[in-house]
């Protein structure tokens, strides 16, 4: 069963509530906030077919901006409601947004199991490196020696890589994103909801009160081009501020080269398959991390296959079509019985 798509135009306005947003100013959450709210517009599925799930966290207030159906569930278990509603009505178009701290702590058996089901469900994880709204402590993406004021001496554990995570979860859709550039973040969230399976997007947000420019060193326009690479299925891996720089396979590794130098053409650099069933370059694009190698930004994987939620459904239609009884009344009166009175 697929969602169905509204016949009449859409504008962003149709999906914002009427709610005042409680984030702080320069929060990156207002920017994920506005572009979802472009990008269902651009989707086209009306707001009463469309059901924002989240769990607990400043990320977590977000389906109170919506004029969409919404639940503000409990901590680490967006994943796990989002399930069941999208069980129960495969119709709905359900988005789960959530934290770092959120989906990948308390919540982080639901995360990898709601992608390892492939439910058809769009998550996107706000990716800020600490706990926002418990006030500054470090997070499961925090690096090891990040001081905070619940390690004030520096982390002495080695962080998640969300995209590591997801495929090692058998993950078939995984996208990058950057708070600022809200372009390509419309891009990701167009392409999540046409992917039939659990799609997540990492946004790489900014906290301005307790972790302010933990993304600069590739978020920040002067260094964007040369430190970002945005891949498209299909499209050459090229970055830089003169598109002149692109990603080649040496051995087993993957190499940042210039075009022009040292040999190289364009006919050597990699020309980007998201869709392949074999996910190892997939897993080395989404490890780069913006310094020897450009972090990749765009849709690293779309793997598609059947969801679960499609399975069960028509696992179900299978059985139907065997049995002669049709409801739970049936099941109870097939057997011998007696009535009292």
């Amino acid at each position: 069963m697929e969602t169905k798509v509204c016949n009449q135009k859409l504008e962003a306005k149709d999906f914002k509530s009427d709610q005042y947003v409680r984030w702080c100013p320069g929060c990156g959450d207002h920017a994920v906030l506005a572009t979802l709210h472009k990008a269902l517009a651009e989707i086209g599925i009306p707001t009463h077919q469309t059901a924002v799930i989240s769990g607990i966290g400043c990320s977590s207030r977000l389906p109170y901006y919506m004029n969409t159906y919404g639940m503000h569930t409990i901590h680490g278990r967006a994943a796990a409601i989002a399930t069941g509603v999208k069980s129960a009505n495969p119709e709905l178009s359900v988005w789960v947004v959530s934290g770092d701290g959120d989906s990948l702590a308390i919540g982080g058996n639901h995360f990898i199991h709601a992608i390892r089901r492939n439910i058809d469900i769009n998550l996107i994880l706000f990716n800020n490196r600490i706990y926002g709204l418990t006030k500054g402590q470090y997070s499961p993406t925090s690096d090891r020696g990040f001081v905070s004021k619940s390690s004030p001496y520096g982390t002495v554990e080695d962080p998640f890589i969300p995209a590591e995570l997801t495929m090692g979860a058998r993950g078939r859709f995984f996208a990058r994103a950057i708070d600022v550039d809200m372009k390509n973040l419309q891009y990701c969230m167009v392409e999540q909801a046409k992917h039939k399976g659990a799609a997540v997007l990492e946004v790489l947000v900014n906290c301005v009160i307790f972790n302010d420019g933990i993304h600069k060193g590739y978020a920040q326009k002067e260094v964007r081009d040369d430190r970002t690479i945005t891949l498209r299925h299909g499209e050459k891996m090229l970055f830089g501020k003169e598109r002149n720089r692109g990603l080649v396979l040496e051995g087993l590794k993957l190499k940042a080269v210039t075009i022009g130098e040292d040999g190289y053409t364009l006919d050597d650099i990699l020309v980007h398959d998201a869709h392949t069933e074999d996910n190892t370059l997939h897993i080395m694009l989404s490890m780069m991390d913006g310094k020897d190698l450009p972090i990749a930004l765009g849709v690293i994987r779309d793997a598609p296959t059947i969801s679960y939620d499609a399975a069960l459904h028509q696992q179900i239609a299978d059985i139907q079509a065997k049995k002669s009884i049709r409801t739970l009344r049936e099941l109870l009166m097939q057997d011998a019985y007696w009535e009292v009175k």
